[in-house]
């Protein structure tokens, strides 16, 4: 019996329920593997060639269709069955603008169309693939676009934003309000002259913008879009096209891509990076998804009794250890990284993946441009069905050079625990946390003043480089930090939950890993309670533009400790051994006072001796210091790192309430 009906009869059987040679099943391991170019269109004005990965397959089709929804197939063509578990097929003349389709048989069922699994161009709702030139989806200049320059990853600051909660608002000033476009005006503000869309981000100082997904998802209807709908966009439908409700017309396929080129371009164009969330951990259902309709059980893990595994909470979990998954996924981040110029990639639930298959993806991307950032969750909803040691788990961090990962101690001890929304931590005065605050503000990385534990649970200087750590304290998940504040502390005054915030951004902005701020917590941003506000409506995700106004303090503070982040590499040493060469903590009164001293001026920074003090208590703290006369930058809720707020002599630092004290010599 050859291979092909040894697989085959693997798939009658079984429908593919393990990656284990188990009652003389085939091993999906043992599948064949495309060793050459896996490209499932390729036009040209003369003709068009089609292929499918489908080693399984009995037949194949291709169906071609004038339109992108609805109709019948105008012609059909039977693929042939090449190497490694190809099928192929060619059709003669000019088909761009064209709509063609998969239709996969095994065990004799046919098991519906698919737009393939590497769809570049869809139609409106993907379902069906476009054949085009994407040249000509090229804005004007893109041949010109270039990255804006980054040295070292510990430069980064990451802004985390979604599409529509971003540019919705009416307030806001933007034309094209929840689109890709939203990022390319220029000059948008609101009704009071606050800046807003990039210029708002120009204004802030970031150096990168993290998109939640923007590939093309399930649940947005996209023949709908005069009804409101929602949707932060992890469930995946085709990983290689833009979402069509983010464009302005979703019915043609070249209008997405060129959209999405155009925000890119105009982001670099002012100085800023993109990052792009992507989800290969899962896809919205198995059920009906491009992967079981092309290759049966291929692409997905399953438990022992043969059900989807679900590390996800989503229904299914990917397989990103077997050959073809790693490839797709390999060849899909270098997709968005040429076509799209996109600077980097923040993995959902990256500890389903294997570390290999991280580290290829790594590699991959290196060889397009060593500076394009990976990051990702170093975690999953329930245990994968892979053990922990090849696993792209948190802890196992530093076996991936390149690679950063949250880091849920550091935002814990800040905020408090994920969970328990009453439950705060050392933002608001309580004890216990401090040792969880040193280790972020450190990076993760082994430092022989950060202890074993701390009261916000065990920790493990996981971070091989402090650029592995990712500081923050709030995100899209969860809520913001405002409503975590106004939860943990319903009596507090408005003022003294600003001067919170701003202590906990100084902790992050000062944090020797990469800063990573929440789109809105710069203006107090409030999503009214709500933390799972994957489907909420407007009401509750939008970012209201005219808190800029009303919280233009804390706005100011953001941009300042940016400013000086990006002015003073002290801030951002990058190297774990120079980190814990010059990185000293300093004795303090209580524990709910962390202060930290760099020595010297590593890096060459003209600042020498900074210190940082953050007293979350509620009465002034006494920092002691070695003797000298110190410049004041930050203090009592201001800062200004060029010309300074005035200057203090002696060895004790006095550190107010609830506020950050920085001085450097």
């Amino acid at each position: 019996m050859d291979l092909k009906h040894l697989i085959l009869m693997s798939v009658l059987t079984t429908a593919g329920c393990s990656s284990s040679h188990r009652g003389g099943e085939l091993p999906f391991d043992d599948y064949p593997v495309c060793r050459g170019e896996w490209e499932e269109m390729l036009y040209s004005p003369s003709s068009t060639r089609f292929s499918l990965w489908a080693p399984t397959a009995q037949e194949v089709r291709v169906l071609l269709y004038e339109e992108g929804q609805g109709g019948s197939a105008y012609t059909m063509i039977r693929m042939e069955e090449g190497d490694d578990g190809m099928w192929k097929a060619e059709a003669d003349g000019d088909l761009n603008g064209k709509f063609y389709t998969f239709n996969v048989k095994v065990g004799d069922v046919w098991l519906g169309d698919t737009p393939g699994l590497k769809a570049k161009a869809v139609g409106v709702n993907g379902n069906r693939a476009a054949i085009l030139d994407m040249d000509a989806t090229d804005p004007e200049g893109w041949e010109d676009d270039r990255r804006p320059a980054m040295q070292a990853f510990s430069d980064m600051v990451i802004y985390e934003m979604h599409h529509r909660d971003f540019s919705i608002d009416t307030v806001s000033g933007i034309k094209h309000r929840g689109k890709f476009l939203a990022l390319a005006e220029q000059g948008t503000a609101t009704y009071l002259g606050e800046k807003t869309g990039i210029g708002h981000l120009k204004e802030l100082g970031v150096t990168h913008v993290q998109l939640l997904p923007s590939f093309d998802f399930a649940t947005v209807d996209e023949t709908r879009l005069d009804v409101p709908q929602y949707n932060w966009g992890y469930d995946p439908k085709n990983y290689n096209v833009p979402e069509g409700s983010y464009s302005t017309d979703p019915y043609r396929p070249d209008v997405r891509i060129r959209e999405f080129k155009q925000m890119v371009m105009a982001l670099h164009r002012a100085g800023i990076r993109v990052i792009m969330d992507v989800v290969y951990n899962h896809t919205a259902s198995a059920e009906g998804s491009n992967f079981e309709r092309t290759v049966p059980g291929y692409f997905y893990r399953h438990t022992e009794d043969g059900k989807l595994a679900d590390a996800s909470g989503c229904g299914n979990e990917t397989a990103s250890e077997r050959a073809m998954m790693r490839r797709f996924m390999i060849e899909s981040a270098c997709h968005w990284a040429s076509e799209y110029h996109i600077d980097g990639f923040r993995f959902d639930l990256m500890a389903i993946h294997d570390i290999e298959t991280m580290k290829e993806i790594r590699a991959a991307l290196d060889k397009i441009d060593p500076t394009i950032y990976i990051g990702g969750e170093g975690w999953a909803a329930e245990a994968p069905q892979l053990p922990e040691e090849r696993l792209a788990l948190k802890k196992n961090i530093a076996r991936m050079p390149g690679i950063a990962a949250f880091s849920d101690e550091f935002r814990d001890s800040l905020r408090g625990a994920w969970g328990d929304d009453s439950k705060g931590a050392f933002l608001v005065g309580l004890e216990g946390f401090s040792e969880g605050l040193k280790f972020g503000l450190a990076g993760g990385v082994a430092h022989p003043q950060v202890e074993a534990d701390s009261a916000g649970g065990p920790l493990r200087d996981w971070a091989g480089q402090p650029s592995q750590l990712i500081s923050y304290m709030s995100c899209h998940d969860d809520l913001c930090i405002a409503d975590r504040l106004s939860a943990t502390l319903p009596d507090a005054s408005a003022d003294e939950r600003t001067a919170l915030m701003k202590l906990g951004m100084t902790a992050v902005l000062a944090s020797q890993g990469i800063p990573f701020i929440f789109a809105g917590d710069e203006v107090m941003r409030s999503k009214f309670g709500v933390a799972n506000s994957y489907a909420s409506p407007d009401s509750i995700n939008a970012i209201d533009w005219r808190n800029k106004t009303a919280h233009r303090d804390l706005f100011d503070y953001t941009c300042g400790l940016i400013a000086m982040r990006k002015a003073h590499p002290a801030f951002r040493m990058g190297d774990a051994e120079r980190v814990r060469r010059h990185l000293k903590f300093l004795d303090t009164p209580s524990d709910n006072v962390v202060a930290f001293r760099i020595e010297g001026n590593p890096c060459g920074d003209a600042w020498a001796n900074v210190t940082v003090a953050l007293n979350a208590g509620a009465s002034p703290a006494a920092v002691e210091v070695p003797e000298g006369e110190y410049r004041v930058v930050c203090r009592d809720g201001k800062i200004d790192a060029a010309a300074g707020l005035g200057m203090v002599k002696g060895n004790v630092l006095a550190v107010s309430p609830h506020s950050a004290l920085i001085v450097h010599q």
